[in-house]
């Protein structure tokens, strides 16, 4: 018979060490912001309809150690949401097309889970760089709002200020490494939409370090 798999939960350090890296992106997010006039009031977009992939185990246990802290009713009409927003971008990938769908977290416009929100979700829409750890070197452009800012105000985009996001990715790194321990290149790799971790409900391994 196949031992049941234990609940990946992120130790209260874990979960410390998570926000403080958050914490940062927002720093340098506010900062790169400011300096070129990046602001999200008023844009006719909404980067919450946006199709992210996420990648961490520590992430996926950190959104779900937010949505445990939600009334029951209030969780249960997330996984409304989310499982609908599944079927839905199945269907589009299925037709070749990137999916267009409001994260199941929005809520009338706002975050349900704002304090518990992703990577990808606190650094959108600023010009960021990174290097990998082969050496090469990367550049994104930010959001569309934030790409037109720069073609006006910048001779060429890689005038432009950008954020740094190598330490913060290897601080990332580490704590992952950390949580999993030896079955760290064991386990399946993470590739999932917010969506899909809600449906999916927290993320399991079977190791005595990361049981609830």
């Amino acid at each position: 018979m196949n031992k049941p798999m234990k609940e990946i939960i992120l130790p209260p350090q874990f979960s410390r060490e998570l926000a403080d890296i958050y914490a940062a992106m927002e720093a340098g997010y506010d900062e790169i912001a400011t300096e070129i006039g990046l602001s999200c009031q008023g844009c006719p977009d909404n980067c919450c309809d946006s199709y992210f992939l996420h990648h961490t185990y520590c992430e996926w246990a950190y959104l779900w150690e937010g949505l445990l802290e939600l009334t029951e009713e209030q969780r249960r009409g997330i996984i409304e949401r989310a499982e609908k927003y599944v079927e839905e971008s199945n269907r589009q990938l299925a037709r070749q097309e990137r999916p267009q769908i409001l994260c199941p977290l929005n809520d009338n416009g706002l975050c349900g889970l704002y304090r518990h929100r992703l990577l990808v979700c606190r650094m959108h829409g600023i010009p960021a760089t990174m290097t990998r750890p082969d050496g090469q070197s990367m550049r994104f452009p930010g959001c569309f709002r934030c790409q037109e800012i720069v073609a006006d105000k910048y001779p060429q985009e890689q005038d432009a200020p950008a954020m740094d996001r190598t330490s913060l990715f290897r601080k990332m790194v580490g704590l992952e490494s950390r949580l999993l321990g030896d079955k760290r290149h064991l386990l399946p790799k993470v590739k999932l939409t917010i969506a899909e971790m809600i449906v999916q409900g927290p993320p399991t391994v079977d190791t005595p370090y990361c049981e609830r």
